[in-house]
């Protein structure tokens, strides 16, 4: 269905990420996902283009561009060479607003162009050994010590966390018996700080481009201009951003899912079956238009989102939909796709089984299907 949601710009730089990913990540691709991780030369490489710093302000070298569309059109353009691009996605629309809304004048001058560049990776910490969607239950602190923080704590399921130069945690610093949302704070700990070591980096079933890592803080000594925002107000800040960070991860389910469809078609039109393509059954007929259709109406649910967000209107719960019947949209539709390919959708030659297994955790990230059916259910009165 006919799109209405990009302008000239948008297109413009569409061409630009579909010329790189084209000519700098499909190729070497296969060997980034045994590896684990996207070299940090790429990352560099894309700063110098301009693709991370679109957001930034231009006195720190980037574009002072803040159009989240340019981070649609990024994923979708990954997403149709059917790749993904590690961990920029994490580090352009889930951890750089933090930056962007909360580093006061000299932060910005010490990280910014480092951001803009692609030589300072990042990675956000909040998840921890037990503690899931519950935020308020977390059990990092960090205690004052002159002009300093004392931070201790474990972080698991961290994307990005081996390789990041800087690591926003967020830890408790005050405790309210009647808030206890209330009192948690975000630090920046910056690679090489004694006491931050990095633990084991998990074996995923998908997204082997991207490390997860465990993370831990031992008596890390923290200085309090390291401190991003203000003290004990964090919870209202990760609330501000988690409808961008589930916006992003349906943008992500309905580009994967449109190209899963694709490669079907293609797939399927060249494999014969009884003599005849497996395209010309009507079961695979069937199935393809209805994959097309389930996509096209997550698609148009998604751009009416993305539009209310770039003009700062998208709620809470309303993001939560579009997750909610993205992601499950997502899973439906490369599921049915895998099985038009027969025994060569589960080898993981084919990209279709990187699709699956990639799928998976759509539904678990940024906020689990469940809790997107609690917020929604609350937006109800129920």
């Amino acid at each position: 269905m006919q799109r209405d949601l990009f302008t000239e710009d948008h297109e413009a730089f569409r061409e630009l990420a579909r010329d790189f990913v084209e000519k700098e990540v499909v190729p070497h691709y296969p060997d980034w996902e045994k590896g684990g991780r996207m070299p940090r030369e790429v990352f560099q490489q894309m700063g110098a283009l301009g693709m991370l710093g679109m957001a930034i302000p231009e006195e720190y070298g980037g574009a002072g561009m803040p159009d989240y569309r340019y981070n649609v059109v990024l994923q979708e353009e990954a997403a149709r060479a059917l790749v993904t691009l590690s961990t920029v996605r994490t580090q352009l629309e889930v951890i750089l607003p933090y930056f962007l809304h909360y580093a006061n004048d000299e932060q910005r001058k010490r990280w910014f162009p480092g951001l803009a560049a692609g030589e300072l990776l990042t990675a956000v910490a909040m998840t921890e050994p037990g503690t899931g969607s519950d935020l308020a239950g977390m059990r990092t602190t960090a205690v004052r010590d002159g002009d300093d923080w004392i931070l201790n704590g474990a972080k698991t399921f961290i994307t990005g966390g081996m390789q990041a130069d800087l690591v926003i945690v967020v830890a408790r610093t005050s405790t309210d018996p009647d808030n206890r949302r209330k009192g948690l704070t975000l630090f920046v700990v910056e690679d090489g700080m004694e006491g931050f070591t990095r633990g084991r980096e998990l074996e995923k079933m998908g997204c082997k481009v991207q490390d997860t890592a465990e993370l831990s803080f031992v008596d890390v000594r923290v200085p309090a201009a390291n401190v991003l925002g203000e003290q004990d107000e964090a919870f209202g800040y990760l609330g501000h951003n988690l409808p961008q960070e589930r916006l992003t991860v349906a943008v992500g389910s309905v580009s994967q899912a449109r190209s899963a469809i694709a490669a079907a078609i293609d797939y399927t039109k060249d494999r014969k079956a009884f003599g005849t393509p497996v395209a010309s059954f009507q079961n695979t007929k069937f199935e393809l238009a209805a994959c097309s259709t389930e996509v096209e109406a997550a698609q148009a649910m998604l751009d009416r989102a993305v539009a209310l967000h770039v003009d700062g209107e998208l709620s809470a719960a309303d993001a939560a939909r579009v997750k909610l019947f993205c992601t499950e949209m997502q899973q439906r539709v490369v599921d049915r796709c895998l099985q038009l390919f027969g025994g060569y959708g589960y080898m993981m030659e084919y990209p279709i089984a990187r699709l699956y297994t990639d799928a998976r955790v759509a539904r678990i990230y940024a906020g689990t299907s469940e809790v997107m059916k609690v917020i929604i259910a609350k937006s109800l009165g129920l």
